[in-house]
C-alpha cells in the first residue's frame, strides 16, 4: 500500500489487522484441519472471516449450518452443475436451500464444516468453484443473461467474462495478487441495447458504444465497438451512489488488461483506515476522476481513448421472464420466475431435467433472481407448457409477482433487521389479489442498510429498518421509490421512513394506485361492464 493507502499498524481497523496477519486465501489449505475440528473448535477470525475467501459463511442465526456462494461468470452453468448443487443442499436437512442472487449466481445454506472437503471434491469435478467470492475480493462478474442468444445483442459477454474471472482467481484456484483488496469489488458487462446487468450499481462496469476510426478514403467514418467504462457505483448502509464515467473507451480485447490496472490501484491506494468509506468512489473522490484516470494509463504503460460521446443502452430494461425466439433458427429461450430467487434441492433436479430434456442441459440467471432454460427447439416447446413445474416456476406471472427481488432477510442472514422473503410474497399476492394493473411495477425488499436486495434500482425500494408502534419497537421499512434500470438508469431515492411492517400493505396499496396505475379490482370490473 502507498500514497493514500499508507497507515500504520496502530490505526489499522480490525479487518485490515487480520489480514495482515495472514492472507485469507491461506485457509484453503487448512480446510481438512478445520473440518475434523469442528465449527466450535475453530478459530473466530478464521471461522467468521477467513472462510469467506473460500466462499463459506458463518451465520450466528443458524449456528453449525454454514452458507456458500459459488462463483458462477455470466450466470451460467450446467444442468450436471446444477445437480451437484442439489446434492449438496440436499443432504442438510430442513433448512437445506439455495438462493439466487441478484449477481446471477448461487448461495446454498446449511452447509457443515465436516462436510467442506467432500463439497470442494464434488464441486471441482463439475468445474465449479467458490473461491474469493466473500470478503475484500472481487465477487460474481455479470454480463448479458441472454448473451449469444439475443439477434440484437452488441456484444456477446460469456467470454469475457470468463477471462476476467480466470486472471482474477487463478483460473479457480485462487489468486494472491488480488485477495487483499479495500473492500469487496463489483465488475458488470454490458452486451445488449437494456443494460440487463444494473452497469450503475457496479465499481466497474462495460457499457457498449460505437467510436468513429476516422476517414476511411473518402468515405463514410468508420464504426469501431468497443465499451464506455463507469466506475464508482455501490451500495452501502454508509452511502449509496451510481458509477460515473471513466471518459475511456476500451475494444473487448483491451478490458481484461483494464479490470486489472483498475484493480491493482483500487489495491494500492483505496482508503483502508475506516470501513465505513473504503469502497472505489470514496478513493474517486479523494483523488478526483482525473487523476484516478492517469494512475490507471500508468499502470496500463499507455493512454486510454477518451469515451465515445453516446452509448447503446437505448431499450427499457428486459426481464426475460417468458418465451422468446433466438437468433438461432428454431431455437427459443424461455424465462421461469423463481419466486424471490428461493430454490430447494428438488426444484434444483427439476431445473435440471428440464434443461436436459427440453434445451441442451445449459441453465442461466438473472440478476432479478430468475432461470432461463435457452435453446429449446421449436418442437419441444408444446410439451414444455405442459410440465408440471411451470406451476410453481411460471412464465406468465403477475405483474408485482414478476418484478419482485428479495434479499435473504433475517431468516439466514445475521445483518437483516426484518424477516423479508415469506413477507415479501405473502404481501405481493394480496395486493394482486385486490389490484389490476396495466404494466409490471418492480419491488425490491432488502433486510438492512447494507442494500443487497437493491431497493435503490426499483420503481418502490423497501429497505429493513426498526419502527415504532404504540411505543414499541417493531420491524418496518424504509420506502424509496423512483429507481430506473435500462436507458437513462437512476437511483431512487427515500420518500418514508419508519413504516411498522403490519401497517405497510394499505400504504402499498396507495402508492401503487397513486403512482403507477393500479386499480382496485372492483373498480377495473365496473369500468368493463
Amino acid at each position: 500500500m502507498t500514497d493514500t493507502a499508507t497507515t500504520t499498524t496502530a490505526n489499522l481497523n480490525k479487518f485490515e489487522k487480520f489480514k495482515a496477519e495472514k492472507d485469507g486465501l491461506t485457509i484453503k489449505e487448512e480446510i481438512e484441519k478445520i473440518a475434523s475440528l469442528g465449527w466450535e473448535a475453530m478459530d473466530v477470525t478464521d471461522r467468521d472471516h477467513r472462510l469467506k475467501w473460500v466462499g463459506v459463511f458463518f451465520r450466528p442465526v443458524t449456528p453449525g449450518k454454514f452458507m456458500m456462494r459459488m462463483r458462477m461468470p455470466n450466470g451460467i452453468l450446467t444442468s450436471n452443475q446444477m445437480r451437484v448443487l442439489a446434492e449438496v443442499v440436499q443432504r442438510y436437512g430442513d433448512d437445506g436451500n439455495a438462493d439466487i442472487t441478484t449477481r446471477q449466481n448461487i448461495q446454498l445454506r446449511g452447509i457443515r464444516i465436516e462436510d467442506l472437503p467432500d463439497i470442494f471434491n464434488k464441486f471441482h469435478a463439475v468445474g465449479l468453484t467458490s473461491v474469493q467470492s466473500g470478503m475484500d475480493n472481487i465477487r460474481n462478474i455479470t454480463g448479458d443473461p441472454i448473451a449469444g442468444l439475443d439477434a440484437d445483442e452488441l456484444y456477446d459477454t460469456r467470454s469475457l467474462v470468463q477471462q476476467i474471472q480466470d486472471m482474477l482467481t487463478n483460473k479457480g484456484q485462487g489468486n494472491p495478487e488480488f485477495t487483499n483488496l479495500p473492500r469487496k469489488f463489483n465488475i458488470a458487462i454490458a452486451g445488449g441495447r437494456d443494460n440487463s446487468v444494473h452497469a450503475e450499481i457496479n465499481d466497474l462496469a462495460f457499457i457498449p458504444a460505437f467510436k468513429e476510426a476516422g476517414e476511411q478514403g473518402g468515405h463514410t467514418p468508420q464504426k469501431v465497438f468497443g465499451f464506455n467504462v463507469l466506475v464508482g457505483g455501490f451500495f452501502s448502509a454508509k452511502r449509496c451512489e451510481a458509477a460515473i464515467p471513466l471518459n475511456v473507451w476500451v475494444t473487448p480485447e483491451e478490458i481484461v488488461a483494464l479490470c486489472k490496472a483498475v484493480l491493482e490501484v483500487y489495491r494500492d491506494h483505496g482508503l483502508r483506515a475506516n470501513r465505513l468509506k473504503s469502497r472505489l468512489m470514496w478513493l474517486i473522490d479523494e483523488w478526483g476522476i482525473e487523476k484516478f484516470r492517469l494512475e490507471v494509463e500508468q499502470r496500463l504503460g499507455k493512454s486510454l481513448l477518451p469515451a465515445a460521446p453516446k452509448d447503446e443502452i437505448d431499450w427499457e430494461k428486459r426481464d426475460h421472464i417468458g418465451i422468446y425466439k433466438q437468433k438461432q433458427e428454431g431455437l427459443n429461450y424461455v424465462g421461469l420466475h423463481i419466486p424471490v430467487g428461493r430454490l430447494y434441492a428438488e426444484d434444483m433436479f427439476e431445473l435440471a431435467r428440464m434443461a436436459d430434456v427440453y434445451g441442451s442441459g445449459e441453465i442461466r440467471m438473472t440478476v432479478e433472481q430468475n432461470i432461463i432454460i435457452p435453446n429449446i427447439p421449436d418442437e419441444r416447446l408444446r410439451t414444455l407448457l405442459t410440465d408440471p413445474l411451470l406451476e410453481r416456476f411460471s412464465i406468465d406471472p403477475g405483474a408485482l409477482t414478476r418484478s419482485l427481488v428479495s434479499c435473504t432477510g433475517a431468516q439466514f442472514c445475521n445483518f437483516a433487521l426484518i424477516e423479508t422473503k415469506n413477507r415479501a410474497t405473502e404481501m405481493i399476492q394480496a395486493l394482486e389479489s385486490e389490484l389490476t394493473f396495466t404494466r409490471p411495477v418492480r419491488i425490491h425488499w432488502t433486510g438492512c442498510p447494507n442494500s443487497c436486495g437493491q431497493p435503490q434500482v426499483a420503481d418502490i425500494g423497501l429497505m429493513g429498518t426498526k419502527a415504532r408502534k404504540n411505543g414499541k419497537a417493531v420491524e418496518g421499512v424504509d420506502i424509496y421509490t423512483g429507481g430506473k434500470v435500462g436507458k437513462d438508469a437512476h437511483l431512487g431515492r427515500c420518500v418514508q421512513k419508519g413504516i411498522p411492517c403490519e401497517d405497510l400493505q394499505p400504504v402499498l396499496r396507495d402508492l401503487l394506485i397513486q403512482n403507477f396505475g393500479a386499480k382496485p379490482r372492483q373498480e377495473a370490473l365496473v369500468t368493463t361492464l
